[in-house]
């Protein structure tokens, strides 16, 4: 069934204008509002989740239920033919709710861009109708071992009994969650790209992310055990869709301005409910005091401005996404609009970091030390913006477009980790 057909009007809907600013479309508000009763009961109990180490296995299946992972498929696939903008929308609104689950779904969303911007052919028919039956992938890129970069100890062989996958992953982001592991590995001189079944003989997902921050993300081991691996299963390509970089870069960026609208929404009340004073403060009420009331300008203002930063970055990758989907587009079209996605999110990097990981500290100011009890959970806030920041460190983003706005160099499009080769 398709659970957005019912709530998408053909032509664009009224919406309302928020302090958090215009929505990146006429028709967003139909589309989020049938949503957010399961984002506000995510929010409920994310500091509970949190506390207790419970991974958000009942919170993925409500945004499975809902159909948000086949929001950007076609209404004919059982999605709303979501646009980028408004699916960073939505992601910043389930980032206030508990940045673990959007990370968590990050490796099904790249791989659906992956999808939508696959030439026509067996894989991305097969892969396209998995999708849009309710399949769920998750991460298995990454590896925390001894191969050089540019190279992985994961293998897919060939032998008589047919491909066979060996290895083992970390940061496997979603896996416990998901049906199947988005998964690289070296085969001969070239990098193989497949789907694994979750629950495959030999494959074995471990919760061992030990991480101060989004803990709950599954993102730990994933071990393959000579698992059989079938044909269609195996990418035809090792190319990755143009904006890859740039895309799961602004998952990230979507996850910190949700943290920044949750902790300036977090904030706000708790400043207004706060009935203690200091004898040197400035008011007989916390609420009206003008020093407290200036930090929670402040940090309203990160929020607002991360938010802002992240759909403006959408609206450079949708124009990435049409230029490779418009059968009339030119190849000089298409690389201006590559280099542009990535050089806007790489700009948005360094400043929506900045911004929410000074707001998160910044909010103990207008607290007290009550605020710091591990039960209040306001601390979840630095961490999981610390952590979330520390993927693909800022510090290379800030150098890269530098090196574009002096020397005209494009940022690199592929990102690999490994050892040092010397």
């Amino acid at each position: 069934m398709n659970h957005f057909a019912r709530t998408i009007p053909s032509t664009p809907a009224a919406h309302t204008h928020t302090a958090w600013g215009a929505p990146p479309s006429g028709r967003y508000e139909a589309l989020a509002q049938p949503l957010r009763p399961i984002f506000a009961r995510i929010r409920a109990t994310a500091v509970e989740r949190d506390v207790q180490r419970h991974l958000p296995h009942e919170e993925i299946a409500w945004l499975r239920e809902a159909a948000l992972p086949r929001v950007r498929l076609p209404q004919d696939q059982g999605g709303a033919g979501a646009s980028l903008p408004e699916l960073f929308g939505l992601l910043i609104e389930l980032g206030a709710a508990d940045t673990n689950v959007v990370n968590a779904l990050r490796a099904h969303l790249g791989f659906t861009e992956e999808i939508l911007t696959t030439e026509a052919g067996p894989w991305g028919s097969h892969w396209r109708a998995q999708l849009a039956a309710g399949a769920l992938v998750g991460a298995g890129l990454s590896e925390a071992g001894s191969a050089k970069v540019g190279t992985f100890a994961t293998t897919l062989t060939r032998s008589d009994q047919g491909l066979r996958l060996n290895g083992q992953k970390f940061y496997t982001t979603g896996s416990l969650f998901a049906d199947w592991i988005a998964v690289a590995a070296q085969d001969g001189d070239d990098t193989a790209y497949l789907q694994v079944p979750r629950h495959a003989p030999g494959v074995e997902v471990v919760d061992d992310w030990d991480g101060f921050g989004q803990a709950l993300t599954a993102s730990g081991t994933a071990r393959f055990h000579d698992v059989a691996i079938e044909p269609l299963w195996v990418k035809p390509s090792s190319a990755r869709f143009p904006y890859a970089v740039a895309f799961y870069q602004l998952v990230h960026l979507a996850s910190l301005a949700g943290i920044g609208r949750a902790l300036a929404t977090d904030l706000a009340s708790r400043v207004q409910q706060r009935d203690r004073v200091y004898s040197h403060g400035n008011a007989a009420r916390v609420a009206e005091d003008p020093q407290i009331l200036q930090v929670v300008g402040r940090v309203h203002g990160a929020a607002y401005a991360a938010g802002t930063l992240t759909l403006q970055a959408a609206a450079a990758l949708q124009r990435s996404f049409e230029a490779h989907t418009d059968p009339q587009s030119d190849q000089a079209r298409r690389l201006l609009a590559d280099t542009e996605a990535h050089v806007e999110v790489d700009q948005s990097v360094s400043v929506i970091t900045r911004l929410i990981l000074d707001a998160s500290t910044e909010l103990f100011d207008a607290l007290g030390a009550s605020a710091t009890l591990r039960t209040e959970g306001l601390d979840r806030y630095w961490r999981n913006a610390r952590t979330i920041a520390s993927h693909n460190p800022r510090i290379y983003r800030e150098r890269q477009v530098g090196n574009f706005a002096v020397n005209g160099a494009p940022p690199p499009t592929i990102y690999r980790v490994g050892r040092s080769g010397s």
